[in-house]
C-alpha cells in the first residue's frame, strides 16, 4: 500500500469512528461506501469488491465498537439489560448473513440490498413517528427474533446494526440516547461473529486480494482501526451533547447520502445506465 492510500484509510478511519461514537452505527453504514470506491481504485476485481468492503468494514467495527461502548457506559447509558437479550439471537443472525448467502450475493444486490435498508431506516428516523405510549420492548423470544433480524441483515450489508436496533428501541419507547449507547454495545458481538463467516465464506476464493483473510482485507482493517479507536469516544461525547431532534436529523442525513451512493453502485453495476 502507498502512503496516500494509508493516510485515506487513517482518515475514514478516523471520520467512522466519530460517526460511530456519535450514532450508535458502527461506522460501518459510512465504511461501504467509502470502501467500495477505494477498492475499485485499487482495481480489485468487480465480482468481490463489495464483499471486500463489507466484510472489511465489519471487521474493524470490533476495535471501534469497544471504543465506542467504554465512553457511553461511563456516561451510564448502556442498556445492558436490553444487549442481554439480543445478543444470542444477533450471533446466529449474523453468522448465518456472513455465512454462504454472503459468498453468493452478486455485487449488484449486495449494492442493493444495503441502499434499501439504510434509506428505509434514514426515513424512519427523520419521520420522527412518535411511537404508542404503552409500548414497550418485546418478551425473551420476540427479542431473539428482532436480535437474529439485526444479526442477519448488519452481516449482508457490513454495518453495526444501529440502523436496525436504533430505529428499532426508539419505537419501543427507549430514548434516543440510550437507543445509540446500547446500538453501541451491540456493535460487537455482531461484528466479531459476522467477522469469523466471512472469513470461512471466503475461504479459497481466487479473486481475492493480496492480503486477504476470506473477504476480509487486513491492511485496511489495521489502518481504520487504528484511527477510530481514538475519534470513537469523541463522537459518543458530542452525542451526549446534542438533543434528540438534531440526533435524529444527523442520523437520517448521513443515511441517505449514504443509501443512495449505494444504489448508484449497484444499478451500474447491473447495467442499468
Amino acid at each position: 500500500m502507498t502512503l496516500i492510500q494509508i493516510g485515506a484509510l487513517a482518515v475514514l478511519g478516523s471520520f467512522t469512528g466519530f460517526a460511530a461514537g456519535l450514532l450508535g452505527i458502527g461506522g460501518g453504514m459510512i465504511m461501504v461506501p467509502f470502501l467500495t470506491f477505494l477498492f475499485t481504485l485499487y482495481g480489485f476485481p468487480l465480482e468481490v469488491v463489495v464483499h471486500i468492503a463489507i466484510a472489511t468494514s465489519m471487521a474493524t467495527i470490533i476495535f471501534t465498537s469497544l471504543s465506542s461502548v467504554r465512553a457511553h457506559h461511563k456516561r451510564g447509558a448502556v442498556r445492558w439489560d436490553i444487549v442481554i437479550l439480543l445478543v444470542p439471537g444477533i450471533l446466529i443472525g449474523a453468522l448465518l448473513g456472513g455465512g454462504k448467502l454472503f459468498a453468493l450475493l452478486k455485487t449488484s444486490w449486495l449494492s442493493l440490498i444495503f441502499a434499501l435498508f439504510v434509506g428505509f431506516s434514514g426515513y424512519q428516523m427523520l419521520a420522527n413517528k412518535k411511537p404508542k405510549p404503552s409500548r414497550t420492548l418485546p418478551g425473551k423470544v420476540g427479542m431473539f427474533g428482532a436480535g437474529s433480524f439485526i444479526g442477519f441483515l448488519s452481516s449482508l450489508v457490513g454495518a453495526g446494526g444501529g440502523f436496525i436496533s436504533v430505529p428499532f428501541m426508539t419505537w419501543c419507547n427507549v430514548t434516543m440516547h440510550h437507543a445509540v449507547a446500547t446500538s453501541a454495545a451491540l456493535g460487537f458481538p455482531i461484528a466479531l461473529a459476522s467477522a469469523i463467516a466471512y472469513i470461512f465464506s471466503g475461504y479459497g476464493n481466487p479473486n481475492l486480494p493480496s492480503g486477504s483473510v476470506g473477504y476480509i482485507y487486513v491492511p485496511a482493517l489495521v489502518c481504520i482501526a487504528l484511527a477510530s479507536v481514538v475519534t470513537a469516544p469523541l463522537g459518543a461525547k458530542v452525542a451526549h451533547q446534542l438533543n434528540v431532534a438534531q440526533l435524529k436529523k444527523v442520523f437520517a442525513l448521513v443515511l441517505f447520502v449514504l443509501s443512495a451512493y449505494m444504489l448508484n453502485k449497484g444499478l451500474i453495476t447491473l447495467g442499468l445506465y
